[in-house]
């Protein structure tokens, strides 16, 4: 058995061995970076064979049904046609869909802790595999020839099966030990409000994807804003590579302004020798941050707020759509609703029962917005304009049930009809206390890059009338920069379960 030789002692003074010392960089080690990669490479194996078979396998029960069914009576058919002759469109189908969920980036590890996305990844990979499949083998009259119908129920199956085994995945995935594994483990460097708001945002769900594990105090020795209690504090700059280590940390966020320039350069450069993420919070733009990008002027980079969701073409009309047809649809079903309210006010206060109010819409441009009247003839004449209060003495008896229930806004179904407003967006306010708000409040004028609506993110969370104003635009802005037709939907749901009052 070989032995290690032994130690010379000689009568030099003591000096601990650099591996100990820590002030002395230690050897890498990429254990704490293996586990949650090891499991990112599992889990991405798994659902790739697990979303193979499961197309195939629908392509072939898509077969059997135009085919082997009642349906094959439905369009032209070739009797001398089996499966073996229809096996290679099964087979390039299959493989085309698979590269399409691959180019969207289905198996992007961020996805798997994130069953909507992953929904609307799968509906919009099968909706354009419909086309493309169509198209390819119809320009190149592959023989046997393609059946459209084929193509119809394999879209539709594959869609259903692979939303419902991804549910599946996401359902084992979530369970705490498993998520664990997934999530990145995220130290700030720095702490502000935005830091607080990205760890609320990183919290949201019982299968949220970053876990927070701590701060360290910058450059300056100290937080622009303290951290939370559940933020351990796990020291400060100097020994940053060390906390990076110990901690396991995968994913370094840093505050703009905690750290000098030159010490900035140098953490971004110690988390790629670490192989940690580098992220930086840039203190600049606290507004619309989903929306910056990297653009390039002339051949030099810059960085600004790019295209929002509802700054594309195709985006802004198919809401106007919706709210054409939805508003429609308003005015039709309300109308008896409207016609008994208004009588109702028109005997308590003899006068108009349509109340017109100057409000500011899209791009700042004013408009009158149409309300069932609520309070008595002149309300303001005395008070002037302002906000509306609970039990507000201006108020018919019937003006409280209505605005109880939102009935007195029903009307605006036609500034929706007319393109003033939209179903739901931003509550529009009035110009009178706007010219206070947007010196007050930053970035308030944001808001107006959309159209405002009937309802809106921030009133289905209960902040409505005289309520704090700077967590209503907080709501505002978190739905211009992250808008969609499923954000939409959810909201106007919402809005029959959230009834706190109008403004």
């Amino acid at each position: 058995m070989k032995t290690s030789p032994p130690l010379e002692v000689d009568d030099a003074p003591h000096v601990r061995p650099p591996f100990l010392d820590s002030s002395i960089p230690r050897p890498f080690s990429l254990r704490h970076r293996q586990r949650p990669w090891v499991a990112h490479q599992k889990l991405v194996a798994l659902s790739f064979f697990g979303d193979a078979a499961v197309v195939f396998m629908s392509l072939l029960v898509a077969y059997l049904v135009r085919f082997e069914t009642g349906m094959r009576e439905v369009g032209v058919h070739d009797p001398a046609m089996d499966l073996g002759s229809y096996l290679g469109h099964v087979l390039i189908g299959g493989v085309l869909l698979q590269f399409l969920l691959v180019n969207f980036r289905l198996h992007d590890p961020r996805n798997y802790l994130a069953i909507r996305r992953t929904i609307v990844v799968i509906l919009k990979s099968c909706v354009i595999w419909l086309v493309a499949f169509l198209g390819l083998t119809l320009t190149l009259k592959i023989d046997p020839p393609i059946s459209r119908i084929f193509c119809l129920v394999g879209a539709v199956f594959c869609s259903a099966t692979l939303v419902g085994w991804r549910w599946i995945l996401y359902c084992i995935v979530r369970q705490e030990g498993i998520a664990d594994a997934l999530r990145q483990k995220a130290l700030f460097v720095g702490w502000n409000s935005e830091c607080q708001r990205a760890m609320a945002r990183f919290n949201e769900g019982r299968a949220h994807r970053v876990s927070v594990i701590g701060a360290v105090q910058g450059s300056n020795s100290q937080f622009d804003e303290q951290p939370p209690s559940d933020v351990p504090v796990l020291g400060d700059y100097e020994n940053i590579r060390t906390i990076l280590r110990d901690s396991g940390t995968d994913l370094v966020m840093a505050v703009d302004g905690s750290l000098s320039r030159e010490d900035m350069l140098e953490l971004a450069e110690t988390c790629g020798k670490e192989f940690v993420d580098f992220k930086l919070i840039p203190s600049c733009f606290q507004v619309l941050v989903s929306g910056l990008q990297l653009e390039s002027i002339h051949g030099m980079p810059v960085l600004g707020i790019g295209k929002l969701p509802l700054h594309y073409a195709f985006n802004n009309a198919a809401k106007r759509c919706m709210d054409v047809v939805g508003g429609l649809l308003g005015l039709i079903i309300f109308a008896p609703v409207m016609a008994v309210f208004a009588a109702a006010v028109y005997l308590e206060s003899r006068g108009s029962v349509v109340y017109r109010q100057r409000r500011i819409g899209l791009n700042g441009a004013p408009f009158d917005i149409l309300k069932i009247r609520s309070m008595k003839l002149d309300a303001e004449s005395e008070s002037g304009p302002g906000w509306t209060v609970k039990d507000d003495p201006r108020r018919l008896k019937v003006g409280g049930f209505m605005r109880k229930w939102n009935i007195d806004e029903l009307p605006q179904f036609w500034n929706v009809v007319k393109g003033d407003m939209s179903l739901v967006g931003p509550r529009p306010e009035r110009p009178e206390l706007i010219e206070g708000f947007k010196e007050e409040i930053r970035h308030y004028n944001v808001r107006h890059n959309v159209k405002p609506g009937v309802t809106g993110w921030a009133q289905v969370h209960g902040l409505r009338g005289d309520t704090c104003l700077k967590e209503r635009i907080k709501f505002d802005l978190d739905y211009i920069e992250n808008w969609n037709f499923f954000l939409d939907f959810q909201i106007m749901v919402m809005t029959f379960f959230k009834r706190k009052g109008a403004c």
